[in-house]
C-alpha cells in the first residue's frame, strides 16, 4: 500500500482521545490531525495583511490615496491571476510542493515591494510609481493560497466515506455532510478572524511603529508558517487528480460522484456565478477599507482605518461560525439571498455616522450578514466544482475576493480623493446589491436541480 493511502486511512480514523472543542467542532481536530487548526489559521494571516499593508505603506509614503489604491489594486490583480494557477498546479502536482515554492517566492517579492516603496524616485503620477506597482503585482501573484487549500483538505477528509466501497463501514452520509458544513463554517470564521487580525496588526504596527513593519512581518510569517502547513500530514488526504481519473479513484477534491467522475452539465456554467459573487464581496471589502481610510482621516488619522475595518470582521466571524448550526432545510441559495438582502440594507447605514464611535456601531452591525454570505458562496462553489478541480475552483473563489478588493480599493480611492468618503461608501453599497442579485440568480438556477 502506498504511503499516501496509509496516511489517508490514518487521517480518516479519529483518535480515541476526546477533543476539547465543544459540540460539532469537536470532530475537526480529530479529522485533520493535531496542529492543523492553528497552522491553517495563522498561515493565511500574511494574505490578510498584504492588501491593507500595501495600501497603508504606499499611501503613507506617497501621501496619495489614489496611488495607494492603485498599489493595493496591483496586489489584487496579481493574486487574481496567480491564485487559480496555483490551484491548478496543486490539483495536478499536490499541495506541498506548490505551497513550499510559493512561500519562498512570495517572501522575496514582499521584500522587493518594501524596497521599491522607499526607493521610488517620486510619486507625482502613476508612471513614477511603476516600480512599486510591479512589485505589488508580483507579491500578490505569488501569495500562497492557504485558505482555499485548507478547504480542499476538509472536503477530502469529510467526504471520504461517501464512496460506495466504504459507505457500509464508514459514517453515514448525513454525518459526513454535517462535518463538511461544520468545517466550512469554521473556515469562514478563520478567514474572518485573519481579516480581523490582519488589518488590526497593520493599523497598530503602522501607527505605533512604522508603515513598513506590517509587510516585513507578513514576509517572516510566510516563510515560516506556510511551509509548516504545506508538510502537515493532512496534505496526504488530497490525491492529485490524473488527467483521466481511473475507475474507483477518488479525485483530489475527495468527492466520490455517483455515475462516474463526470460532473453535471450545468455545474461548469454555474461555477462562474459564485466566482463573480466573490468579486462583488471583494469589491465591498476593498471599497470599505479605502473609504474608511478617508473617513478616519477626517476625525483622527488614516492609519486607524484598519482597526475600524476589524470591527466589521469581528461580527462577521461570529456570524460565520453560527452557520454550522443553521438547519439543513434552509437551502444554500436561500441562505445567500437572505444574508445578502440584509447586507444590502445595512450597507446604507455607512452614510450616516458623523464620528468614529457611531461608525464602530454601524460596522459591528454590518458585519453580521457578511460571514454567512461568504460561507454559503464557498459551499455552493464546492457543490458545482468539477471532479478533480476543487483546488482550482476554491482558489478562483479566493482570487475573486482579492480581485474585487483591488477593484473596490481603486474605485473608492478615486472617489475618496475627489469627493470624500461618502462617495467611496457608495461603491460598497453597489457591491452588496450585486451580491443580492447574484443570490437571486443562483436561487433560480439551482431550484429543482438534483442535490440543490
Amino acid at each position: 500500500m502506498e504511503k499516501s493511502s496509509v496516511v489517508s486511512q490514518q487521517l480518516s480514523s479519529p483518535p480515541s482521545r476526546p477533543s476539547r472543542l465543544p459540540g460539532r467542532f469537536a470532530r475537526l481536530p480529530e479529522l485533520a490531525g493535531p496542529g492543523f487548526l492553528p497552522l491553517g489559521l495563522f498561515a493565511r494571516l500574511p494574505l490578510a495583511m498584504l492588501t491593507v499593508g500595501t495600501l497603508t505603506l504606499v499611501t503613507a509614503v506617497s501621501q496619495s490615496y489614489a496611488i495607494g489604491g492603485m498599489a493595493a489594486g496591483a496586489v489584487g490583480i496579481g493574486s487574481a491571476l496567480g491564485a487559480p494557477v496555483l490551484g491548478s498546479l496543486a490539483d495536478r502536482a499536490g499541495q506541498r510542493i506548490v505551497l513550499l515554492v510559493a512561500a519562498v517566492i512570495n517572501a522575496l517579492a514582499v521584500v522587493g515591494l518594501l524596497a521599491a516603496a522607499y526607493l521610488a524616485p517620486g510619486y507625482g503620477s502613476a508612471g513614477d510609481a511603476a516600480g512599486v506597482l510591479i512589485a505589488a503585482f508580483l507579491a500578490g501573484a505569488s501569495c500562497p493560497q492557504v485558505g482555499p487549500m485548507a478547504r480542499v483538505r476538509w472536503m477530502a477528509l469529510t467526504t471520504r466515506n461517501l464512496s460506495p466501497t466504504v459507505a457500509n463501514g464508514g459514517r453515514s452520509v448525513a454525518s459526513n455532510r454535517a462535518d463538511l458544513d461544520t468545517a466550512l463554517s469554521y473556515e469562514g470564521t478563520a478567514d474572518e478572524v485573519t481579516f480581523v487580525l490582519g488589518p488590526a496588526l497593520v493599523g497598530v504596527l503602522a501607527s505605533m511603529v512604522a508603515p513598513w513593519l506590517p509587510l516585513a512581518l507578513a514576509a517572516v510569517m510566510t516563510i515560516t508558517l506556510v511551509p509548516a502547513f504545506a508538510v502537515h500530514p493532512s496534505q496526504h488526504a488530497v490525491v492529485p487528480a490524473p488527467r483521466k481519473p481511473a475507475a474507483g479513484v477518488v479525485p483530489s477534491d475527495g468527492h466520490a460522484r455517483q455515475g462516474g467522475t463526470r460532473p453535471h452539465r450545468w455545474a461548469g456554467a454555474v461555477v462562474a456565478v459564485p466566482v463573480v459573487a466573490m468579486v462583488c464581496m471583494g469589491t465591498f471589502f476593498g471599497a470599505t477599507q479605502n473609504a474608511l481610510s478617508a473617513f478616519s482621516a477626517q476625525y483622527a488619522t488614516a492609519e486607524i482605518a484598519g482597526l475600524l475595518y476589524a470591527v466589521m470582521g469581528l461580527s462577521s466571524a461570529v456570524a460565520a461560525l453560527s452557520v454550522a448550526f443553521w438547519p439543513q432545510r434552509f437551502s444554500l441559495a436561500s441562505r445567500w439571498v437572505a444574508a445578502a438582502l440584509l447586507m444590502s440594507a445595512l450597507s446604507l447605514l455607512l452614510l450616516l455616522p458623523g464620528g468614529i464611535w457611531p461608525m464602530v456601531f454601524v460596522l459591528l452591525i454590518l458585519g453580521i450578514p457578511v460571514g454567512p454570505v461568504m460561507v454559503t458562496v464557498f459551499s455552493i462553489g464546492g457543490v458545482v466544482a468539477p471532479a478533480g478541480r476543487m483546488a482550482t475552483v476554491m482558489t478562483a473563489l479566493a482570487s475573486g475576493i482579492v480581485a474585487g478588493t483591488a477593484l473596490g480599493a481603486y474605485l473608492a480611492g478615486q472617489l475618496a480623493e475627489t469627493q470624500g468618503p461618502g462617495a467611496a461608501f457608495v461603491v460598497s453599497m453597489v457591491a452588496a446589491g450585486g451580491l443580492l442579485l447574484l443570490g437571486v440568480v443562483t436561487s433560480l438556477v439551482m431550484k429543482g436541480r438534483p442535490g440543490s
